[in-house]
């Protein structure tokens, strides 16, 4: 069977990590931690978990470049410190994954605590729907109420489906793509991420799915929905502008 390795970059979130980690553990064949800064491990590690701690902090595609770089599996599950996967979510993942030939990328069905759908399989962004989400006007129009093609509301799928990019929140992908495409891209601050590596992925002809069968739970912070004036506002704009240099053909979508 194909080996399944864990990854996870822990931020200062060593009380998200002593929840996640005993649960990760026991489905993934080998286990990294990256410690981006103090404060990031609980104290009990589940057994085997090998821990790369920085010197001085990392933009997140860095961090996901070195775990990866530093693991060994077919297959690389990258996980947020506040996402819980049910008890088989990999397993799912990895056995519908392997059953495409071009999967690169799988994600779950995600929820909140609370137990209601989190739209985490989303179309590529446009102009319109960008501006509204980072923008004062997200208090008059809603995303997340409104914004049914790019969240796919009232869309909460039993089935797989493909998707055009999924929330990096909990990934499962392939070493292959991974190796293809360069890995994650570290050029950007933070935010967009994975749009640019879905959107690579796609140009180089591999699948994102979403596989609802598996399933996780997602404390989904979305620090840039409480503030319109923030770091990580600017942040996201930044970021924004990256993926336009980056890919000049998506401006008329965006």
């Amino acid at each position: 069977m194909t080996a399944v390795s864990g990854l996870v970059i822990s931020h200062g979130h060593a009380s998200e990590l002593a929840t996640l980690l005993p649960v990760l553990a026991p489905q993934v064949d080998e286990l990294v931690v990256v410690a981006n800064r103090p404060g990031s491990l609980p104290g009990e590690l589940p057994p085997g978990t090998r821990v790369l701690e920085n010197g001085a902090p990392r933009r997140l595609s860095e961090n996901v470049n070195l775990g990866v770089a530093a693991t060994s599996g077919d297959w690389v599950l990258f996980s947020n410190p506040d996402v819980l996967p049910g008890s088989d979510a990999v397993g799912l993942l990895h056995r519908f994954a392997q059953t495409r030939a071009r999967c690169g990328i799988a994600g779950p069905r995600t929820v909140w605590p609370d137990g209601t759908w989190q739209p985490t399989r989303r179309s590529f962004p446009t102009l319109r729907g960008t501006l509204v989400r980072r923008t004062p006007l997200r208090g008059l129009l809603p995303p997340l109420e409104r914004q049914h093609d790019h969240y796919h509301l009232g869309e909460d799928v039993t089935e797989p489906v493909e998707a055009d990019w999924l929330l990096g929140a909990f990934l499962l992908m392939r070493r292959a793509m991974l190796d293809e495409l360069g890995g994650w891209d570290e050029g950007y601050r933070h935010y967009v991420e994975d749009i640019d590596l879905c959107y690579r992925a796609m140009r180089a002809g591999w699948e994102r799915w979403y596989v609802p069968a598996a399933h996780v739970t997602h404390d989904w912070a979305r620090i840039t929905d409480r503030r319109f004036l923030s770091r990580h506002t600017l942040w996201h704009a930044r970021s924004m502008g990256r993926f336009l240099r980056k890919h000049p053909e998506t401006a008329a979508r965006l």
